[in-house]
């Protein structure tokens, strides 16, 4: 019999999954025990207390995992949560590699999500660091100082599209790479538009 909690337009996700379909089905029912509402987005199953994000599903080639969306917050007294990258500031995973591990963690989990609803219903919100915290790799910063018309472009970019042209460019470990992507992007900083703006 179908659990009532589950959305039918999730299912395809579940459907679909060529790999990690055990995991998933019981990360699904970990999450639908705590009460949460299943909606799908950015095609990957998410869940919801009174409309807003607390946790998603998602899948990789080396692991599958679930993604609290203000992971920064939680108290994380297992050390399971893992920041995907320094520029994520407010999501974490949890990442599995087998069912064996998800099922060994399912009373964890569950304390988790319940402490990520509660976060919600107090509505705390992670701090996030503003676009002038993030360094300014030194090739691009030259070109800012040359061009007062790049500079007053880019000051005119959403705080979100600074911070992703400022990420892009500070990748590279070579200078001349960083230069080389600084260079591309001119042009489209000075049309205003972001990083993946056609």
């Amino acid at each position: 019999m179908p659990d009532e909690s589950m959305n039918p337009k999730v299912d395809f996700f579940f459907d679909k999954a060529s790999k990690w379909q055990k995991e998933y089905e019981q990360l699904r029912s970990i999450i639908l025990d705590c009460g949460l509402s299943e909606e799908l987005k950015w095609g990957n199953p998410c869940y919801m207390f009174e409309e807003r994000n607390i946790v998603l599903i998602h899948g990789f080639k080396e692991y599958c995992a679930l993604l609290f969306f203000k992971g920064a917050l939680l108290n994380d007294a297992d050390n399971i949560l893992i920041q995907q990258t320094k520029n994520v500031q407010s999501a974490r995973q949890v990442r599995f590699i087998n069912i064996k591990e998800i099922i060994k963690l399912k009373p964890v989990l569950k304390a988790y999500i319940y402490e990520a609803i509660e976060i919600e219903k107090a509505g705390l919100k992670v701090k996030l660091k503003k676009t002038a915290e993030f360094p300014v790799p030194e090739e691009f910063q030259i070109k800012l100082d040359k061009s007062p018309a790049l500079k007053k472009a880019f000051e005119a970019l959403t705080p979100g599209r600074q911070r992703a042209y400022i990420f892009h460019f500070s990748q590279p470990k070579q200078s001349k790479t960083r230069a080389a992507r600084v260079e591309k992007y001119i042009q489209q900083i000075l049309k205003g538009k972001g990083l993946n703006d056609v």
